[in-house]
């Protein structure tokens, strides 16, 4: 069986290019590496390293088993991280942005999960829309984001990012009962051509969803009210001042005086747990889990 510490020198030279810089990472001397090498050499029977230069590169049989000692290495600290999972205690900081959409209905069923089954972990909250928390993710400012994802307008999600899908929910346009199309089975967008409409902010990833939806039927919605959170929307949309497009999570009960129509196309969201994935620790898993364990079923 080929040895894990040879493999690990090997591994060193093909990802820092050389003998001496292997050791510095392993804290050895050259030489130690070295020996370990041509160990490594007479227990598979091929050659690995040929000279170039002043120094060494591999050869064919040494890129194929660098490859492979790669994958090796990091499934072996995948496991260590597994194993130190099952008896470390899930505690510290746990720093989470999040759409003011989600927070009522998601974020805070969400967080009481947390405090009930690890009370010494210490989750905080900031609201903000996806532009303004995803840098912030990056940054290592915050540890988890929930960010949202519209069908027909996607949300770029960063390279170094793991994501996990918590809801996939359908749009709807926000009409006052007494609207001429508020008894429709769908609403086409370019119906409400003239309409005064109300939405978040330009650059906000609903706001431009709804702007491009529109748009798409050949139509240009004039956005009378900018509005952050959509129950507010919902309450002009009642005071029959304005329309909206809707997501259905975001309201904890459809105001008496609005009736939802599914849009014509349909319009879909997609709701996310996103992480940098070299940050990856027990708090994020044990968010990410209350995230998608908070998702309520009649959405």
């Amino acid at each position: 069986m080929l040895s894990l510490d040879r493999l690990q020198a090997l591994a060193m030279v093909d990802r820092h290019g050389s003998i001496a810089a292997a050791a510095e990472q392993l804290h050895l001397t050259p030489s130690g590496v070295s020996q370990k090498l041509a160990k490594l050499e007479r227990e598979t029977g091929h050659r690995l390293l040929e000279p170039r230069g002043r120094g060494v590169r591999l050869t064919h049989a040494g890129r194929v088993l660098a490859e492979h000692a790669s994958r090796m290495l990091t499934q072996c600290v995948t496991a260590e991280a597994d194993l130190a999972d099952l008896t470390e205690e899930i505690l510290g900081p746990l720093r989470i942005g999040a759409m003011p959409s989600t927070v009522r209905r998601l974020l805070a069923p969400a967080l009481t999960m947390l405090r009930a089954r690890h009370p010494r972990l210490w989750p905080t909250l900031r609201d903000g829309e996806v532009v303004d928390t995803m840098p912030l993710l990056l940054a290592g400012e915050l540890d988890l984001v929930v960010a949202e994802n519209w069908a027909h307008r996607p949300t770029v999600i960063p390279e170094g990012v793991s994501k996990r899908l918590l809801l996939d929910e359908q749009a709807m346009v926000a009409l006052p009962v007494d609207h001429p199309l508020a008894g429709r089975e769908t609403v086409d967008l370019a119906e409400l051509e003239g309409a005064a409409w109300t939405s978040c902010g330009p650059g906000s990833a609903a706001g431009e969803a709804l702007v491009q939806a529109v748009r798409n039927q050949r139509v240009e919605p004039e956005v009378r009210y900018i509005v952050t959170e959509f129950p507010t929307q919902a309450a002009l949309v009642e005071a029959g001042l304005a329309v909206a497009l809707i997501a259905p999570l975001a309201l904890q009960s459809v105001p008496g005086g609005v009736r939802l129509v599914p849009p014509e196309p349909a319009l879909r969201r997609e709701i996310h747990a996103v992480w940098r994935t070299d940050r990856e620790n027990p708090a994020v898993r044990a968010g990410v889990a209350a995230l998608a364990g908070a998702v309520p079923s009649s959405v």
